[in-house]
């Protein structure tokens, strides 16, 4: 890969520096010390509220996405939701890389390499919102609540100490609705990739084949 590299794939979308398995491929174990998670006001712990109260609601959705890497460097794509446990990303070509969520395992696969790569799917920043039951007060926290011009943000990250790393998602109020609009994975050195929604067409219907990408026979 070249515009666009391999480690900002994994960090957008299985970010090492929030994963709980990245602690437990290194021999850590649960006995780690915990952050504790902050005192909101009602008004935060309210956006709080709202924001897994969304993302629990959440069923299909279908769009267009634009990725940017802690460098700058662009990518856009189309992509579709099913939850629990599945989401497909196609992006344009040139690159034409296909990151497919299946329910269980992230499925990678890169035409021009001929590369294919699986990762849990618990591993990833994915399971924050694709997950059956979404809860963002035990394993993964939230930090910090922010106001924005149109919306909210919220911070959240791995509880235990020794895992660093980030998630930042904001959240869009309009008439009353809330929209996922984008979220910024940062890995432990503080390098971000951003993932903005430029389109969400919410429980749009989407075919069962998407989700399905096994490793091709080219594959090397």
């Amino acid at each position: 890969m070249t515009d666009i590299s391999k480690r900002t794939l994994l960090l957008g979308l299985t970010a090492g520096g929030l994963l709980p398995v990245a602690a437990l491929a290194q021999g850590r174990t649960n006995t780690q010390p915990f952050v504790l998670a902050p005192k909101f006001s009602a008004q935060d712990q309210g956006r709080i509220n709202r924001a897994v109260a969304y993302l629990q609601g959440l069923n299909s959705g279908a769009g267009r996405f634009e990725q940017t890497d802690f460098k700058g460097r662009k990518t856009q794509g189309e992509w579709w939701l099913q939850r629990p446990g599945k989401i497909r990303f196609a992006y344009d070509a040139p690159y034409s890389l296909l990151v497919v969520a299946d329910g269980k395992r992230v499925n990678m696969w890169d035409p021009r390499l001929k590369a294919f790569n699986q990762y849990p799917l618990d591993a990833t920043p994915l399971s924050l919102f694709l997950s059956k039951q979404i809860r963002l007060d035990q394993g993964v926290i939230v930090t910090e609540v922010t106001s924005t011009t149109d919306g909210f943000r919220l911070k959240a990250r791995d509880r235990r100490r020794d895992v660093e790393g980030s998630i930042l998602m904001t959240f869009i109020e309009q008439g009353g609705n809330l929209t996922l609009g984008e979220w910024t994975v940062t890995d432990a050195q503080g390098k971000g990739t951003r993932l903005k929604l430029l389109t969400f067409n919410k429980n749009a219907p989407v075919k069962a084949d998407l989700f399905v990408l096994n490793k091709p026979k080219d594959a090397k």
